[in-house]
């Protein structure tokens, strides 16, 4: 008994030791969900991956740690993948989706109308990618221009966003997904609405990696990425809902309440996550042409998506977890 026992914790080892280390970085949120769960659940460690996740506080120091190898995958809005091959000059690829954004245009209960909006300040996390680029959209077309009508201010992620709202009644709008939306609107803030009901469908969170690490990591990527399938599809089972909700509440410190709602926006296909974590191209043309048009970027015209995406590690992780 004694040796069946040895060789038994003999083999664990082995295998623990094989596990093939990686760092994700990402944003505290509902979003973050497939991949905690993924972590959590033991679905990367079936896939021979010892995942260690991070969180950030704002787009700059996820972009700057991604480019500088201080963690191999970010998880997070991919216009900022789109803003490191830009501005940055950085070689990034998108390889998967992960949903709309869930954001909301949220404001100060004081805030009746668009044209109240101006001569104020709005609260963003980078000043020139993503949500931001929602917001100024959406400004936009109630006829508010940034810098003449309207002040915005970069103060980080959505949980910063939600403190600075609730802390300084001076700023007077941001966006913000779930739950910080939900703990918004419980504090008396409001919803100017949903961002795919006011600009349309919308490409948010998605992984992306440096090209070359890509390259020379394709079993590892590939693995890692049919785990994020596997905690997508996990996360969204009924059957997982209290153990989902319990993730929700201890990681991102929210109450039972709020992480129980947050979790019946996440499992809503229409707004949640994106079935099996599946990029949505018509989502990312609109993030191309919201780039173009409020940033003035490529002289204004959006280019071919192709060049910042490859989904054939997405598609090979997908043979490997089945339908």
């Amino acid at each position: 008994m004694l040796r069946v026992a040895t060789f038994f914790l003999s083999v664990v080892s082995t295998l623990v030791s094989a596990q093939t280390p990686i760092r994700v970085k990402m944003f505290p949120g509902a979003q973050s969900l497939p991949v905690l769960a993924a972590a959590s659940q033991g679905l990367f460690a079936k896939h021979g991956l010892k995942v260690e996740v991070l969180f950030t506080s704002n787009s700059d120091e996820l972009r700057d740690g991604l480019a500088a190898g201080e963690f191999q995958v970010g998880q997070a809005a991919v216009d900022n993948a789109v803003a490191m091959v830009e501005l940055a000059g950085k070689d990034v690829v998108i390889v998967t989706g992960g949903d709309s954004s869930m954001n909301e245009f949220i404001v100060q209960p004081d805030i009746a109308s668009y044209a109240q909006l101006k001569g104020q300040t709005l609260l963003v996390d980078a000043p020139n990618t993503a949500y931001a680029l929602q917001l100024k959209k959406i400004l936009k077309m109630k006829g508010l221009k940034e810098g003449v009508d309207y002040t915005i201010h970069p103060i980080g992620g959505t949980a910063l966003r939600l403190r600075g709202l609730k802390e300084n009644k001076a700023y007077k709008g941001a966006m913000l997904n779930p739950p910080f939306s939900i703990d918004a609107k419980a504090a008396g803030l409001v919803s100017f609405g949903r961002a795919i009901d006011l600009i349309g469908t919308y490409q948010a969170t998605g992984t992306f990696v440096m090209r070359a690490w890509s390259q020379a990591n394709r079993d590892t990527l590939e693995r890692y990425i049919a785990g994020f399938i596997e905690g997508n599809r996990w996360a969204v089972a009924p059957e997982n809902r209290d153990a989902a909700v319990k993730i929700l509440a201890e990681r991102l410190k929210v109450t039972p309440d709020v992480a129980a709602y947050t979790w019946q926006l996440l499992s809503d296909p229409k707004f949640g996550l994106a079935r099996d974590g599946r990029f949505n191209l018509d989502g990312f043309k609109n993030v191309l042409s919201l780039r173009a048009e409020i940033e003035g970027s490529w002289g204004g015209k959006a280019p071919p998506p192709d060049r910042y995406i490859d989904l054939s590690f997405y598609q090979n992780a997908l043979g490997k977890v089945g339908p």
